[in-house]
């Protein structure tokens, strides 16, 4: 707790600074407005806003659930076979140096200006964290409690089961917080290249207007719904893994 007081102070401090040395220097609002301008163009703009987030939300919602699904699925077949991580493992990684903001056009070009392609990004960019994380959990699995269920007759799923995945578990949940966070800015990004909702598009038409003010609100909500995504990962982490929150507690 006292370092989130710490966080809190430096961030109020860092806020305060900025407050004064807009005034001071008397740097035009269309450069870079205070934070009292920004405050009051995020309350002038809170219906648009709303309308905005959630056109967002639902993009990035539905990829997150199915570029995470698609990484765990993947992250369990990679396990089973060494020969599919073989052949798959370094297309993954590779894939991974390809900016999304290259791809985000073509798919955009595809499917149109609709949810789909927002969908899409989201999905590609939290892929990769849940299969990576998920798989290096799997496979740091304990071999001698894998051997003594084999001797005990265990068979493979089984030990998937018991040891693999509750294992795995904290590995998993560190991809899912990068992955939610990752994509409301992949959703937002994909409605920079063309949608006709979402706070990409609110922050295109207010930059195109030269409201400095009204990006940073965006800026804001963007920054509040990617650290709402991480704690309600942390909470459904605590109701799955009750236990690992007691022993590192008693630790």
């Amino acid at each position: 707790m006292g370092n989130n007081w710490w966080s809190i102070a430096f961030t109020g401090l860092a806020v305060l600074g900025w407050e004064w040395a807009v005034r001071f220097w008397q740097i035009p609002r269309y450069i870079l407005p205070a934070p009292t301008e920004v405050a009051a163009a995020l309350w002038q703009a809170l219906p648009l806003l709303v309308e905005h987030t959630r056109f967002t939300l639902a993009a990035a919602g539905a990829g997150f659930a199915v570029g995470s699904a698609a990484g765990m699925a993947l992250a369990l077949a990679m396990d089973r076979s060494p020969l599919l991580y073989r052949a798959v493992y370094p297309l993954i990684l590779v894939s991974q140096t390809i900016p999304i903001i290259f791809i985000a056009p073509l798919l955009v070009i595809w499917f149109g200006y609709g949810l789909l392609p927002k969908v899409v990004v989201a999905a590609l960019v939290g892929f990769f964290p849940v299969a990576i994380s998920f798989h290096s959990g799997l496979a740091a699995a304990d071999p001698e409690i894998m051997d003594l269920l084999k001797t005990m007759g265990a068979g493979q799923w089984t030990i998937m089961r018991i040891v693999k995945i509750p294992g795995a578990l904290p590995s998993l949940f560190a991809g899912l917080r990068i992955s939610a966070t990752y994509g409301i800015m992949a959703a937002v990004i994909g409605e920079w290249l063309g949608a006709s909702k979402g706070l990409g598009v609110f922050m295109t038409r207010a930059s195109h207007s030269f409201l400095v003010d009204r990006v940073f609100a965006a800026i804001l909500v963007v920054s509040v719904l990617s650290v709402g995504v991480v704690l309600l990962v942390n909470t459904v982490q605590r109701l799955v893994m009750p236990w690992y929150f007691r022993q590192y507690r008693a630790d």
